[in-house]
């Protein structure tokens, strides 16, 4: 796992755990050798995760459509930046860049592209772990949301760990470096008669 896409805010929150804990991100994948792709703006929790890992030392990718740069949320200190047409190309390009994917706390855009990844491993388009750094338990609601889908029969169990999660940025790296992914899903459940 050389290179890992981090979804995350473009606002910082409320609350100063969210900017230390991805500033701490952006450190320790430095740390761990793991270049950052990213959404490429220099704003939020984008820009901490960054600003952090460049000043630790680490590579940085970012990613950003051309409406965005054009407002000037552009990170213009990045080792490299790729300005695409649309957010369509913006993700795919992350997940063409991008070993495995991790998301922090964010808001929509941040759940879409995170889900997105998911769902692609899941169909078996790309084969690639996917983690949620649950900094102060703020994915919590979601982890009992899929939790609640497996139960109720939505998600396969064998799915459920799809999803790994932890509140430790070394402890996500490893489990996402050793994961095992269950076998892409082939067949669509087929309507009773």
């Amino acid at each position: 796992m050389h290179r890992v896409c981090v979804f995350c805010g473009s606002f910082a929150g409320h609350r100063s755990v969210y900017r230390d804990g991805a500033e701490t991100a952006g450190r320790r994948l430095a740390a761990a050798g793991v270049t950052i792709v990213y959404g490429g703006g220099k704003i939020g929790l984008m820009g901490a995760v960054a600003d952090a890992a460049l000043a630790a030392g680490g590579t940085v990718i970012g990613v950003i459509p051309q409406r965005l740069a054009d407002r000037e949320v552009a990170h213009g200190g990045l080792t490299e930046l790729h300005v695409v047409a649309s957010m369509h190309e913006r993700k795919m390009r992350m997940a063409e860049l991008a070993d495995a994917f991790i998301a922090l706390p964010g808001g929509y855009g941040t759940f879409e592209e995170f889900w997105e990844a998911v769902t692609w491993t899941q169909l078996g388009i790309h084969r690639k772990p996917c983690g949620l750094l649950n900094i102060d338990g703020f994915f919590d609601p979601m982890l009992a949301q899929i939790d609640r889908a497996v139960t109720e029969g939505f998600i396969g169990q064998e799915n459920r760990s799809l999803v790994i999660a932890d509140d430790d940025v070394d402890g996500l790296i490893e489990s996402l470096r050793g994961v095992r992914l269950p076998a892409a899903r082939r067949e669509v459940e087929r309507p009773v008669p």
